[in-house]
């Protein structure tokens, strides 16, 4: 049985993509100002120009520009001591430039893996693994 603190983790993840959801520019910035933490740590393979917090506001804003409608479908959520696991599906249609890629207006959907720990009601640190090689594969980039 899941203790207190996991539930609540995984409350505040849920959040975080529930105002992800939302594609509202203000709603995110807000959540994330909220729920990470100014000194947060990113560990991914996709080059951030950015430390901490404002790492994940160019990722979003990146993100939003390349696929306004983008939506987080979270498959899985999995918490255990101050780390939460969520396995998700995300959908976006193709609208703004994305990876040197010119709007397609393509629909793409790709999985993504997050891990996150959480400390003291924020997100502290996270790591995370994203099918790039699907999107660029839909968008017409690469061809396998």
């Amino acid at each position: 049985m899941p203790s207190t603190l996991e539930t609540t983790n995984k409350e505040l993840f849920a959040r975080f993509h529930r105002a992800v959801n939302t594609g509202d520019p203000d709603v995110i910035t807000a959540a994330i100002d909220e729920l990470v933490d100014p000194d947060v740590e990113l560990h991914t393979s996709l080059p951030v120009p950015e430390p901490g917090v404002r790492a994940f506001h160019y990722v979003w804003t990146l993100l939003l520009r390349a696929y306004p409608d983008i939506q987080v479908h979270i498959q899985d959520l999995i918490a255990e001591d101050d780390k939460v696991v969520a396995r998700s599906v995300v959908t976006g249609t193709h609208r703004g430039e994305y990876l040197g890629q010119a709007p397609t207006g393509r629909t793409v959907t790709y999985n993504e893996i997050f891990i996150a720990r959480i400390a003291d009601g924020r997100i502290v640190e996270t790591w995370g693994v994203v099918d790039v090689l699907a999107q660029l594969r839909q968008l017409g980039a690469i061809t396998l």
